[in-house]
């Protein structure tokens, strides 16, 4: 069985989800400040407005495949409670983008990330909503599939089908690499996809989770393709 695809999830897998995250909230809320600052008079923290925000996305169960128009919603609800007008709210949510989009990889992984490009066809399905292409790395990918796009998150069944329909594939033909046990491992298997389960941390694997391959770090990866 070849393996003509390698397929990636980005947030905890490329590079620590947690600090980006933080540091674009807090570049938003700066810049909320700034130029918004009934805003954050009526959040005087950054954890109250991410609290906020928490509570928003919770309203809306149906969206949670599409973090960017949640979080435009929550943007424009903080304008309109503060008597801005809601068109500011595209602005605002650049602003976090940008910040969100400004990632450290964990080591090895661009290295990695080259060399197999010269193999493979490489790819990305994931539920975020960085871009690839504004990080600077797209020209390693044949394709970038979100769960907006998909209409879908993970580990949905689907949006693992619509990365194979993408490019012509069978399931044992690729490989998807990712952190999360559910969403990346359970759900690519259900589609008959072969697993790399990254573990940096080398959490205790869970009950019943059966990945291909474990990997600690990305320095491992090209071996582990060759044992599947």
């Amino acid at each position: 069985m070849t393996i003509r695809c390698i397929a990636f999830d980005l947030d905890d897998t490329l590079w620590d989800c947690q600090s980006v995250i933080e540091h674009a909230e807090q570049t938003m809320y700066r810049w909320l400040q700034a130029y918004y600052p009934v805003i954050s008079q009526r959040y005087p923290s950054l954890d109250s407005l991410v609290a906020s925000r928490i509570a928003y996305v919770g309203q809306y169960p149906e969206l949670h495949h599409d973090l960017t128009t949640l979080r435009t919603g929550w943007l424009q609800q903080l304008l309109v409670e503060s008597a801005y007008d809601p068109a500011y709210a595209e602005q605002a949510f650049q602003v976090f983008w940008q910040a969100r989009n400004q990632v450290t990889f964990f080591p090895e992984v661009l290295p990695s990330l080259e060399r197999l490009a010269q193999s493979y066809s490489l790819g990305v399905i994931t539920n975020g909503n960085a871009d690839v292409h504004h990080i600077g790395i797209g020209h390693l990918f044949e394709f970038a599939l979100n769960s907006a796009e998909a209409g879908v998150a993970k580990p949905h069944p689907a949006i693992f089908q619509q990365a194979l329909n993408k490019l012509q594939l069978e399931p044992h033909q690729m490989v998807y690499v990712g952190d999360d046990p559910e969403k990346d491992v359970i759900g690519a298997q259900q589609v008959g996809l072969r697993t790399i389960w990254f573990n940096a941390q080398q959490r205790e694997r869970p009950l019943g989770l059966k990945p291909d391959a474990i990997m600690t770090n990305f320095a491992e990866i090209e071996a582990l393709l060759k044992l599947l």
